[in-house]
């Protein structure tokens, strides 16, 4: 049985899709189902969005330091070879 509380955390919404989406989405969800994938899948789309974003910025803040992280890597290496 569905609570009160259950109920307040869905939202109804209308969307409109293209033909081929909805044929698509048919292929992979079961009847009655289609809510569900989506919602699934909206959530796996914004976390593969928010990973590949991290990444980039990470990639693009390597680079950045790079000559920094270059030279303190040889200052280190000059004072090892000194003890």
């Amino acid at each position: 049985m569905i609570n009160q509380k259950t109920i307040n955390a869905y939202k109804r919404v209308n969307i409109t899709l293209p033909n081929k989406t909805i044929k698509l989405l048919d292929s992979v969800a079961d009847k009655g189902e289609r809510s569900s994938f989506v919602d699934r899948a909206v959530h796996f789309y914004i976390e593969e969005v928010g990973r590949s974003n991290l990444n980039k910025q990470l990639r693009e803040g390597a680079m950045e330091r790079s000559s920094r992280d270059l030279s303190l890597a040889d200052d280190w290496f000059l004072i090892e070879e000194q003890s």
